[in-house]
């Protein structure tokens, strides 16, 4: 009925493992092309995941199916059921009246919000508890998405399992044992000042306290697996905190030490001819960052941080912060770190606990689908000479590897990230004049690109521009390098004129603030 019916109504399908929900999108994708459809496209972190689906879409089709692959069936009037990854659906955009996403918790969360606005009609499937990915955080997050940009989503869940008995004894123990059921405690909204925290040993709580604090970080992490708990429970430089009100866990923080590494060794590997297991963060900033000084100093990474909903905007995650940077004291540690997918409120909740921006990743992170963003805190003397050296260096660097690497990161988050960063750059008397000639005369907008990028390093001008209606079509035109054709497809601009009017129209609003001044 979704595959036939009206358009923007999505269906999310949410089941435990074998309990047959591959098997019924491949058997609904054959039954919409015997009623009529032409295209339906199905997605999933892997095609290897697909082989229930299309042995059943197989199936329903039977001998009308002309031609086929693992990844296709063809019938003889060219209507076709394919597989395509993500990256090639939405960098295609082909066309298709239906398009399935199946095990959906294990696919970046900006990519299933663009195949949701791309297509008419979108099924999303998603494992609820498994290795699959963990479908109840992806459920828990990504249905304010659907509420948000098609409120008229339908919800199926299916129970009944298709592969064992009812009630099967193995899949308890297994639940039990790997926390695959694992929820966050429900509490109501704490009253201020009634929130403790305190440092946890998740190795030694009780069972019913270790599911709550693991639920936590379930509920808040697309992808944690049972991978994650025996790591947080088994690894020796970990370090954890929970926030408690009235015995319940409302927030945790996990962490680890990292770098210590003696001179030879850290040479290496900011050289390039070594790599460590673990030391994410130690290791990155040294070769990366180009401080071999990065892995010889301790730093302490924040791997995850989790706050029940109830809890949150009430500064629990601060508290958990300020623990593990008071930890970070006692223990002689050098800095206060972490890593995550780039993302505006992540990084306005970091740079609100007094960590800063010291490196941007190159490539996607596979599990978000976002850039990976280093930020740090100096605790020691030492480790704040690292951090403001590794900042100063970034910033002379960045806008080269905009246009290179970053030139499709959203608008919002690169104005975010480029105002945390120290200014490299001072005006003279020659740029207030090209500037005023751009602003208010008819200088042309290729010819001061130049000058356009470098006011980007000068004193507080991108924490001015990211307050800025059209902050967006400045990242887009001037910072990633976007052309006018592009940035009128997608609606930025009508035009080039009427483009060039609106950066002049910015750089004349700066102008007039800084004369005031």
């Amino acid at each position: 009925r979704f595959g036939l019916g009206r358009r923007r109504r999505p269906v999310v399908v949410t089941a435990d493992r074998g309990r047959g929900k591959s098997a019924a999108l491949g058997m609904a994708a054959a039954e919409l092309l015997l009623a009529g459809r032409q295209q339906v496209l199905v997605t999933s972190p892997s095609v290897d995941n697909l082989q229930s689906f299309f042995r059943h879409a197989a199936e329903v089709l039977g001998d009308r199916v002309e031609s086929r692959s693992e990844s296709e069936l063809v019938l003889p009037g060219g209507q076709a059921i394919r597989f395509l990854p993500v990256p090639e659906l939405l960098a295609q955009k082909p066309e298709a009246e239906v398009v399935m996403v199946d095990e959906a918790a294990g696919l970046p969360a900006s990519w299933l919000r663009e195949v949701l606005l791309g297509w008419p009609r979108v099924a999303f499937a998603s494992t609820v508890h498994g290795y699959e990915g963990t479908g109840r955080g992806f459920a828990i997050r990504f249905r304010q998405v659907l509420d948000r940009e098609a409120p008229h989503w339908q919800s199926v869940e299916l129970n009944q399992p298709v592969r064992w008995a009812q009630g099967d004894p193995l899949e308890r123990v297994l639940f039990r044992m790997f926390l695959l059921g694992a929820r966050g405690p429900d509490s109501s909204k704490p009253k201020p000042g009634a929130v403790s925290v305190e440092p946890w040993n998740p190795a030694q709580a009780s069972e019913a306290e270790l599911a709550e604090a693991f639920g936590l970080l379930v509920d808040a992490h697309y992808r944690t697996t049972p991978a994650d708990l025996r790591q947080w429970l088994d690894d020796p430089a970990a370090s954890s905190w929970r926030a408690v009100v009235q015995g319940k866990t409302v927030g945790v923080l996990w962490g680890c030490a990292e770098g210590g590494l003696d001179q030879d060794l850290a040479a290496q590997v900011a050289m390039g001819q070594r790599r460590l297991r673990g030391h994410l963060l130690a290791q990155s900033l040294a070769s990366h960052g180009g401080f071999a000084e990065a892995a010889q100093q301790r730093c302490f990474r924040v791997v995850r941080i989790a706050v029940a909903e109830p809890a949150r905007q009430l500064g629990v995650g601060r508290a958990l912060v300020a623990a593990a940077e008071e930890f970070c004291r006692s223990q002689g540690l050098d800095s206060l770190g972490t890593s995550f997918g780039g993302e505006a409120g992540l990084q306005s909740f970091w740079q609100g606990c007094g960590l800063r921006l010291v490196r941007i990743g190159l490539t996607r992170e596979h599990s978000t689908g976002e850039f990976p963003v280093q930020l740090l805190k100096g605790v020691s003397p030492a480790g704040y000479d690292l951090k403001q050296r590794l900042r100063r260096r970034f910033a002379r660097h960045w806008q080269v590897l905009i246009p290179r690497h970053w030139a499709d990161m959203p608008p919002e988050l690169l104005a975010q990230l480029a105002a945390d960063l120290p200014a490299t750059a001072e005006p003279g008397p020659d740029d207030w004049q090209d500037l005023r000639s751009f602003a208010e005369g008819y200088r042309g907008f290729e010819v001061t690109l130049p000058l356009l990028r470098e006011v980007c390093s000068w004193p507080g001008w991108m924490a001015w521009l990211a307050g800025q209606e059209d902050a967006g079509l400045w990242c887009r035109a001037v910072l990633q390098g976007w052309a006018w054709s592009q940035l009128q497809a997608l609606g930025l601009v009508t035009g080039k004129r009427e483009g060039e009017m609106r950066l002049r129209q910015i750089v004349a609003r700066w102008l007039a603030q800084v004369s005031e001044l």
